[in-house]
């Protein structure tokens, strides 16, 4: 046990703190699973912007505004947190950002379309923020041989935590609807559930996860920002050097988009298309958050062992699939098929992105180049949902050929990943430790 420990892990890195770190998927996968998928989004459409033929655009267009903004912000945020050795101090100002936030959607009742659109936003973007610290950890605990299995540890864990928060949700749903509540009146407590799963789990990892790194410049430097937007400048400029790299960016901004569709509007597909009632979307996202956490810890390995790219194209392919199953199928079993392959999918495919990433990233500057991630993947989040809502809103609400659409952002991103070589992306990023990328 030891030995594997000491193969998977760097050196000094003990398995509490790659519990803590696991801990804050966990943490922050209700938000995504409870919010954005399987309560408030369709609680949006139908309740709040009262099924209004704008209503899923405009929840697509909420979601991405936020993602510009982490765009915008971002990289340069990453930047700051490498010269600073401040990525846990982010980390706690966006876990709470995205707390309070969360939980401040319970003041959210039918009508209240622009309290919703600013909440969503802030969650939104503290969720992204958070989201990409956490992952610029992971090459300063796993080894390069391990970063696959180390990143699926998380993103099944991370499952399991959504379907905690989603658990309890579907259990006081059911009770409230047995007492004849209306959806008005449970929804805004799912919000206070999942905020404080959120709080409690993230706890854990600010307690156990370290801050290794060290500031990369003197103290006068680090009195204000133009190091960081200088270093910012060069990140964008040299980052071409990193061809590998870019071109797993570019995948990831077709994939990822693909992925965001998903995540953000299957309840609505479920419900709108399909016909499930709300209980019935919950249990199918909960179910799907099984499939996901299975998915993730197997190819985790899996993909350490398969390989990183075959790993990834392989969950492409599925996601393809998942698309056109989902856009042919009339009945709820059918569109069960879809989902058990969605789930399968989603965790290895955002498993294996970020262990790539990890693994082409120069590990001295692992949050600065997260930020291009999260860059790129943010801008996936826009391109994916917008184009799906707009289809909808133009086709007067055909959402079947929308998700018909969304294969094609799969099969870019299998294209887009033929080009990444992981041997030559690796040397040169550890090249680039030295300034000779």
């Amino acid at each position: 046990m030891k030995a594997m420990v000491a193969d998977t892990l760097q050196p000094g890195v003990r398995k509490r703190e790659v519990f803590g770190w696991a801990m804050y998927d966990f943490a922050n996968s209700g938000y995504t699973t409870v919010v954005l998928t399987a309560v408030f989004a369709a609680y949006f459409v139908g309740a709040v912007a009262d099924g209004a033929v704008w209503a899923t655009f405009a929840w697509t267009a909420a979601l991405s505004v936020s993602h510009a903004v982490v765009m915008i912000t971002m990289p340069l945020m990453g930047a700051w947190a490498d010269q600073h050795a401040a990525k846990k101090r982010l980390l706690l100002f966006s876990t709470i950002g995205c707390v309070l936030a969360t939980a401040s959607l319970a003041w959210v009742g039918p009508g209240a379309v622009a309290l919703a659109v600013a909440l969503i936003i802030v969650s939104n973007v503290c969720f992204a923020w958070g989201e990409s610290l956490i992952a610029s950890f992971l090459p300063e605990l796993a080894r390069p041989s391990a970063m696959g299995r180390v990143s699926g540890w998380g993103w099944s864990l991370g499952y399991v935590g959504g379907m905690l928060s989603l658990g309890l949700c579907l259990a006081y749903v059911l009770w409230a609807q047995g007492q004849g509540q209306p959806a008005g009146a449970f929804v805004p407590v799912t919000m206070l559930i999942t905020a404080v799963v959120f709080a409690l789990a993230a706890s854990l990892t600010l307690m156990l996860l370290k801050e290794r790194a060290r500031p990369t410049h003197s103290s006068s430097e680090r009195m204000g920002f133009r190091a960081s937007l200088s270093q910012l400048q060069r990140t964008f400029r040299e980052a071409s050097q990193y061809r590998d790299f870019m071109w797993l960016l570019a995948c990831a901004v077709a994939y990822q988009g693909g992925v965001a569709v998903i995540i953000t509007l299957a309840a609505i597909y479920a419900e709108q298309v399909i016909g499930f009632v709300q209980q019935e979307t919950m249990v199918l996202i909960f179910v799907l958050n099984i499939a996901a956490a299975l998915g993730a810890f197997v190819f985790g390995y899996g993909q350490d062992r398969l390989g990183h790219k075959k790993a990834l194209a392989l969950t492409l392919v599925g996601w393809v699939i998942t698309c056109v199953v989902a856009a042919l199928t009339t009945t709820k079993g059918g569109f069960w098929y879809a989902a058990a392959i969605a789930g399968v999918c989603m965790g290895s495919s955002q498993s294996s992105g970020r262990a790539m990433a990890g693994l082409l990233a120069p590990p001295s500057r692992a949050a600065e180049f997260f930020g291009l991630w999260t860059f790129a993947t943010r801008l996936a989040s826009i391109i994916g949902p917008l184009s799906y809502g707009a289809i909808t809103w133009i086709t007067e609400g055909n959402q079947r050929l929308a998700i018909a659409s969304t294969g094609f952002l799969f099969l870019l991103g299998l294209l887009l990943l033929l080009p990444v070589n992981i041997e030559r992306g690796r040397e040169q990023a550890m090249r680039g430790e030295t300034g000779n990328a």
